[in-house]
């Protein structure tokens, strides 16, 4: 009966988007069934969690197959807390929407649309079986090829050209692939595949599809040097669906490498995880270097999403409890934080109409709520005590340092010192100098569009001052990726 609940996040969203579309021109009901619906995902999702720290990983038999044969639902811990983050997010964008995104984008299907990328997302971080975790991203793909171009724009149109264009041929590559591994290995169940590849101890031909995955997720999560659309395409929707993105997309990616790189390709780490590393310090450099360049608001907070891709891919590749648990804390972590940062961003574009640093200036004298808001964000994006950020890069720096992974360490603690300083150049620059705007010039203002960025926040502070209640969760999680046979015997038992 339990293992009923895993589903359950999967469900919800998808009912609720079919009946949304029934309801297209009363945008009071869509915003109510939303709330609703997202409320109710997001306490389902926290029962989930404690589920599986009561009663371990929990799986759910479509069909009543029996795996490998079958399609199966697999919630072990890390699945279950990014189901449980991505809800949070997701509510929170919903509430931001309200005030923010227009009558005319909401009546666009826009809640249909999120509630089906959010089918996707749940799919992705809950499947067993690697064909699905494919369709789970083509169904989160194809709601955002029509979230990033509602509204119309020229800017969104062009972009939107180019993120499809990435995406419909990473989505060619990872089937290809998949059919590879198929015909390698006869399964595509993701236990039974580490135990088909375990047997072989993982030849050269597994390897080298190992290294396609790797180039099929690093185009999704935007790791060098696939990175080349995120700054563009992101800064092309309104701030909401750019909080969404930035916040989830890209984790999805990352997951897979997670995924399929701890339970299934790990036995070559000379090839793939040196691969990965190498693969991920680049990544750091290469968002640092844009996030200090920029004098645009979003293209430095777009960059900040690269640099924490780098960061947490990294952790794949450390070799300590440590170190993992580091990558997964700093995972949710920079869910929730740079969801925050893009819709405060969002309101801060609400006044001024602009994300260009330059046109921007004093808004803390008649917006002081929104600028301490947006400085407790910045410190907890760029690691300081005691908030959340600091807790994950504490314990990846700890995990640098017992695998001898000196080169990161160093990488990481500058990216942070250029991660702080791009931030502050934003809060500085439009908080601090002198007003640009009379009050009558503003274009708009922050009427009920600071909650949802407050929820986020408070739960930052939590993640950083609550560590100890959280840390038994992400340690679970990390015992789970180091050790595949706990994954492979709770979905292969009989």
């Amino acid at each position: 009966m339990m293992n009923n609940f895993v589903i359950i996040p999967l469900l919800i969203p998808f009912v609720v988007g079919v009946v949304l579309i029934f309801f297209k021109d009363n945008i009071k009901l869509q915003r109510i069934i939303s709330t609703i619906s997202l409320i109710a995902t997001t306490g389902f999702a926290a029962y989930l969690v404690q589920l599986v720290y009561k009663e371990g990983i929990l799986t759910h038999k479509l069909g009543n197959w029996d795996p490998p044969f079958g399609i199966i639902l697999v919630a072990d811990m890390l699945a279950a807390l990014l189901v449980l983050t991505a809800s949070i997010v997701a509510l929170c964008c919903i509430l931001f929407a309200f005030r923010s995104i227009g009558e005319k984008r909401e009546r666009f299907y826009f809640y249909p649309l999120v509630h089906f990328l959010m089918v996707g997302v749940f799919g992705a971080f809950l499947t067993g079986d690697i064909f699905n975790l494919f369709v789970f991203f083509e169904v989160m793909l194809m709601s955002s090829y029509a979230l990033i171009v509602i509204g119309g724009t020229r800017a969104q149109l062009r972009e939107s050209l180019k993120y499809i264009l990435v995406n419909v041929i990473s989505s060619a590559l990872f089937v290809i692939t998949v059919a590879y591994l198929y015909s390698v290995t006869g399964t595509l169940n993701m236990a039974d595949l580490s135990q088909r590849v375990a047997e072989v101890n993982q030849p050269g031909i597994l390897t080298t599809i190992g290294v396609l995955f790797f180039i099929v997720f690093g185009l999704k999560a935007a790791l060098f040097p696939m990175y080349f659309w995120l700054p563009s395409a992101y800064n092309a929707p309104p701030p909401v669906v750019t909080a969404l993105f930035g916040a989830l997309l890209t984790k999805v990616g990352i997951y897979s490498i997670f995924r399929t790189f701890t339970l299934i390709f790990y036995h070559q780490p000379e090839v793939t995880h040196q691969l990965i590393g190498y693969t991920a310090l680049l990544t750091i450099v290469i968002g640092t270097v844009g996030a200090i360049a920029y004098n645009d608001m979003n293209k430095i907070l777009i960059y900040n999403i690269v640099i924490a891709v780098g960061v947490i891919v990294y952790g794949i590749t450390l070799t300590t409890p440590a170190g993992i648990e580091g990558a997964i804390y700093y995972l949710i972590h920079d869910m929730i934080i740079k969801a925050a940062l893009f819709l405060l961003g969002g309101a801060i574009i609400a006044i001024t109409g602009t994300s260009k640093l330059k046109e921007m200036g004093g808004l803390i004298q008649r917006h002081p709520q929104l600028g301490w808001m947006f400085f407790v964000a910045v410190v907890s994006l760029a690691g300081i005590p005691p908030l959340s950020g600091f807790v994950g890069k504490f314990l990846l720096v700890q995990g640098g340092l017992e695998s001898q992974s000196y080169t990161f360490v160093i990488v990481l603690l500058v990216s942070s010192l250029m991660v702080l300083y791009s931030a502050m150049k934003i809060f500085m620059n439009c908080f601090w100098r002198a007003p640009k705007l009379t009050e009558e010039q503003e274009k708009g203002s922050t009427k009920g569009i600071l909650y949802p960025s407050a929820i986020l926040l408070a739960i930052s502070i939590f993640l950083g001052l609550g560590a100890e209640v959280v840390f038994p969760y992400i340690s679970m999680a990390a015992e789970t990726l180091m050790d595949p046979s706990i994954y492979i015997e709770s979905v292969l038992k009989e």
